[in-house]
């Protein structure tokens, strides 16, 4: 296989990009939202191309995500490139959800943070038995992002919200359930459903392919998600949580608990703002001011330390509370203008 970290290959009437960093689990960089963004700008004129399939390379998944090592780096440094970088990838996130030919995103295995920037805003969303699929930004003290805001803003119900301030991953009926997921095709056929798009329309690789997918939880999970995580207060939502009978409820509770109080804050405070917002170019206009603003402060430093770096998942939040959290430099974030 090409040793380019995205490989662009057209075959019939396919364009087919696979993320192509299979060790860090296909974990995106510059030169491969780059690659990314030429390639669809060509295609998108190019009449061999009727449809564009997004898949990742090896077995771990589609994508984990950003580069956070380096976002890390820039965060202790007090550097500038995670905000080009930002700026690109939300760029491609809007390029492919408003693409005027179908991209058919293939979400096996992992697909986390910026994995679902780049599959979570296609026309058509595959998952599989495999596939786990999350926004676990606030335990890095970080926000969802990469139109994150926008996608669960617009899950039915709390279940974005549940999602945005656990962090937790979901299979393919509760992919499918909160809007980050169409259909399920099982694994096993993803060799044959690339070769069909490669003649066929979408529509018709759809109706030979697509299955039911194994039951989920939120089916069983939307009375006490509906009524704990509504209103505006991180707060209230975890003493709903940690007072409500079910075990999932009180689970998610504990989870939250673990989370960055400010990253949570204004996670939530976002995603009740990109509800009201006309699209997702809006969205992600919010979340670049939103990013810049959290590269500095202290809590995406030492939850990537606490994480990736260290790995001793003991991160020190500042401030350690959910009551600690001064609303008023909130409110500065989110009334800063470029």
């Amino acid at each position: 296989m090409s040793s380019s970290p995205v490989i662009a290959e057209v075959r019939g009437h396919l364009g087919h990009l696979i993320l192509n960093r299979p060790r860090a689990i296909n974990a995106l960089t510059p030169e491969m939202v780059a690659i990314m963004r030429r390639s669809l700008a060509a295609w998108a004129t190019d009449e061999r191309v009727r449809t564009v399939l997004i898949s990742g390379a090896g077995e771990r998944g589609l994508c984990a995500g950003g580069d956070i090592r380096a976002i890390h780096a820039d965060a202790v440094s007090g550097g500038t490139g995670s905000l080009d970088f930002w700026a690109d990838e939300y760029r491609l996130n809007a390029t492919i959800a408003a693409y005027p030919k179908p991209i058919v995103a293939w979400m096996d295995g992992l697909v986390m943070g910026g994995g679902i920037g780049v599959s979570a805003h296609a026309s058509t969303r595959l998952v599989t038995e495999r596939s786990r699929l999350a926004m676990p930004e606030v335990g890095i003290g970080m926000h969802p992002d990469v139109g994150g805001s926008w996608l669960l803003s617009h899950a039915p119900g709390e279940l974005g919200t549940h999602l945005a301030l656990t962090g937790s991953p979901v299979g393919a009926a509760d992919g499918i359930a909160a809007g980050l997921a169409d259909h399920f095709v099982p694994s096993a056929r993803f060799a044959e459903l690339a070769e069909a798009l490669t003649t066929r329309p979408v529509d018709q690789v759809l109706a030979a392919f697509a299955e039911m997918a194994p039951a989920g939880e939120f089916a069983g999970a939307r009375g006490w998600i509906d009524a704990c995580y509504r209103g505006d207060s991180v707060s209230a939502v975890v003493e709903r949580l940690a007072r409500h009978p079910e075990p999932g409820a009180q689970a998610a509770a504990k989870e939250i608990g673990t989370r960055s109080p400010t990253a949570l804050t204004i996670t939530l405070r976002s995603l009740r703002s990109a509800a009201g917002l006309p699209d997702l170019r809006a969205a992600l206009d919010q979340e670049l001011r939103l990013s810049a603003a959290m590269l500095r402060l202290p809590d995406l430093a030492e939850g990537i330390r606490a994480q990736i770096i260290d790995k001793d998942r003991r991160p020190r939040w500042q401030p350690p509370t959910l009551a600690e959290v001064r609303p008023e430099s909130i409110d500065a974030i989110f009334e800063q203008r470029d």
